[in-house]
C-alpha cells in the first residue's frame, strides 16, 4: 500500500498482512515489486500473485474467481481478456517473480515480462469489462 497505507490497513479485516510501499510515488512497478517480494519472503509464499489494479470497476469477484481458478502452479502465468483484449487481473505464478520485479519499474508493471512468453488467456467479457477509469492523483 501507498499513499493511504495506514488508513487502509485499518480497514483491512484482523490477520490480513499489509506490504507497505513507501516509494509508492515511484509508479506502480515499485508497488508490484513491493507486493512480490513481500509474498516472496513469506513464512509460507503462494503458489501464485494475482495483481488486480484498484481502477477497474467492471472487474468484479467473478472475473477474480475466474483468473484464479487458473492457478495451477508456481509456474503459471495467465490474465483475463475481454473480448480477446488483454486486461486485468493478472495471475504471476512465483517462479516468475523474480523476472517481474526486473521489468517493473516506473509505471510499467509486468507487461514487458508477459510480452515474450506464452500467457493462459482467460475470457472474461462474459463477466464484466476491465477498462481503467484513471483518477487525477490524490495527493
Amino acid at each position: 500500500m501507498g499513499a493511504e497505507a495506514d488508513r487502509v490497513a485499518a480497514l483491512a479485516p484482523a490477520g490480513t498482512q499489509v506490504a507497505r510501499n513507501p516509494a509508492y510515488r515511484s509508479g506502480m512497478g515499485g508497488s508490484l515489486r513491493t507486493g512480490l517480494l513481500h509474498l516472496a519472503t513469506a513464512l509460507d509464499p503462494a503458489d501464485a500473485a494475482l495483481v488486480l489494479l484498484v481502477d477497474l470497476p467492471g472487474v468484479d469477484r467473478a472475473v477474480v474467481r475466474r483468473v484464479a481458478a487458473a492457478a495451477t502452479g508456481p509456474d503459471v502465468l495467465a490474465r483475463a481478456v475481454y473480448g480477446g483484449r488483454p486486461g486485468h487481473p493478472v495471475l504471476l505464478g512465483r517462479d516468475h517473480w523474480t523476472g517481474v520485479c526486473a521489468v517493473a519499474t516506473g509505471d510499467r508493471g509486468a507487461r514487458d515480462y508477459l510480452r515474450d512468453r506464452p500467457v493462459r488467456a482467460v475470457e472474461c467479457g462474459d463477466l464484466g469489462h476491465g477498462e481503467d477509469v484513471d483518477v487525477p492523483a490524490a495527493d
